[in-house]
């Protein structure tokens, strides 16, 4: 690699104090697109990012032959590599142990660094793999598995879990978590050298001005009717009885609202026989996303096992009135009553009433989306992708012993 304009150590404090040309990043990750879901967006999009600023990037994954959307990027390679369905969601894989298909690669390529999004047996073994080759290794926290157990019913394995996950960051150099609230925690538990790297959200994309009502009308929405849409991974841990119990107050306090469901997962097919009031999209891919968030009026976002809650921001982004509870992103861009709605944490009934407030008060769900995006606008990838970027290069830079130890 080559290092210009960098201090006498090579690291950078800011973004703009280092430039980089020509390093190698190795990408292990068990989610990529075309899969939709927070952590396959985000690496997706700093693949992209990171190749356009000059820096070779090859993403190594699990196969997906199976999903629409997949195509060749010039911006970065990946490597597909074993893995096997989920068991009960064939949406997603589990990436197979692969340290010694690994190693054979980074010694015939050696990359600069290599960073691990997940830790399941392909991000672990891609860990064991970079430490015994010598190269620089970091980590992401994405997905709080350890609060997942309750809700799988493994209520009594949350301690395993968590001692996995830290096991697996602590052997890295450096692990990055999406907000400082979740650094903090992370911290308090014992995982070491925790970094932030935000997410951005591309305002292009998801943008007001894509709102169709073409769209609204297959949904059975006249142009006066609120539209409530939410997306996400049909899973237990997202909290949807919550967002169905929202659903019928609002309904009942305002009969003309309707209601949509993008994506897919375990529990769809229960979902859409409990409620059928409600359009089921199933998967559709990233690109037909946006078009759907801005032909709705309203997003309820009941989850409370996010690290972070990229659907928050591209609902505001797309001129959404939004309503959850105040934590994660909600914390980070919702300022209540004035560009939405963030209510006490495990205060379902708060929730619920905010939900109807939305369906009932025009003035305020029509105020709530004209200064929505305005919340977001600043938190553009450029930026993230930028001291993430020079975040990457301090680790790749360092001396081993001036970093926090690994914990074998």
């Amino acid at each position: 690699m080559v290092l210009r304009d960098c201090n006498a150590r090579g690291t950078a404090t800011t973004p703009r104090q280092c430039t980089v040309r020509g390093l190698k990043f190795a990408f292990v990750t068990e989610t990529f697109p075309p899969e939709i879901n927070g952590v396959a967006m985000t690496f997706g999009v700093l693949a992209r990012e990171l190749g356009r600023r000059g820096h070779v990037v090859t993403v190594y994954r699990p196969r997906r032959d199976d999903l629409p959307g997949g195509m060749p990027s010039p911006e970065f390679a990946e490597v597909p590599l074993p893995g096997v369905p989920i068991p009960g969601y064939a949406l997603l894989r589990l990436g197979l142990p692969a340290g010694a298909r690994l190693k054979k690669f980074w010694r015939e390529e050696r990359p600069d660094l290599v960073h691990v999004a997940t830790e399941g047996p392909l991000g672990s073994s891609a860990i064991t793999a970079a430490r015994a080759l010598g190269i620089p290794v970091t980590s992401s926290f994405h997905t709080n598995f350890h609060a997942y157990t309750k809700h799988y019913r493994f209520g009594p394995l949350r301690g395993l879990v968590l001692a996995w996950l830290r096991h697996v960051h602590n052997r890295t150099r450096r692990t990055f978590a999406p907000t400082a609230e979740l650094c903090a925690e992370l911290a308090a538990l014992g995982f070491r050298d925790v970094a932030l790297l935000s997410r951005g959200v591309d305002t292009w994309q998801f943008h007001p001005a894509r709102r169709s009502e073409v769209l609204r009308r297959q949904w059975g929405a006249e142009p006066d009717d609120p539209v409530v849409i939410h997306a996400g991974r049909m899973a237990a841990e997202k909290n949807y009885p919550l967002v169905f119990r929202c659903h019928a107050a609002m309904r009942a306090a305002n009969p003309r609202c309707r209601f949509v469901c993008v994506g897919d997962g375990p529990l769809r097919r229960k979902y859409q026989r409990e409620n059928p009031g409600c359009v089921f999209t199933g998967f559709i891919p990233r690109g037909e996303l946006a078009q759907h968030y801005a032909s709705a009026d309203v997003y309820v976002h009941a989850s409370l096992t996010e690290t972070f809650g990229n659907v928050l921001t591209e609902a505001l982004a797309s001129g959404l009135a939004v309503a959850g509870f105040n934590y994660a992103a909600a914390r980070q861009f919702i300022r209540h009553g004035e560009n939405g709605l963030a209510v006490t944490c495990d205060q379902p009934d708060a929730l619920i009433d905010a939900a109807v407030m939305l369906a009932t008060d025009d003035m305020l769900r029509v105020q709530l989306r004209r200064v929505a995006r305005a919340a977001v606008e600043p938190q553009s990838w450029g930026n993230v992708i930028a001291r993430f970027e020079a975040d990457l290069l301090a680790v790749a830079a360092a001396e081993p012993n001036s970093l926090v130890p690994a914990v074998a």
